[in-house]
């Protein structure tokens, strides 16, 4: 998901989107939803929430992040 995309979806909850990365953008949805704040953090590639809206990013950002 690009960040223009992410930032429709901060706004549409209230969220004031500048200056944030992707990463403390997507963080901030997760909280407002009343979830964990995981995005990116599935070092091992394991995940048990199979319908998050951020699961394909959420790997790709942990793999670039953890496996350098």
């Amino acid at each position: 998901m690009n960040m223009q995309e992410i930032r429709v979806i901060a706004k549409e909850h209230g969220i004031k989107t500048a200056r944030m990365s992707k990463m403390q953008l997507i963080h901030t949805i997760q909280h407002d939803e009343g979830n964990f704040e995981c995005f990116a953090t599935a070092i091992s590639g394991d995940c048990d929430q199979a319908g998050c809206l951020w699961r394909k990013d959420c790997f790709a950002t942990a793999k670039k992040l953890y496996n350098q």
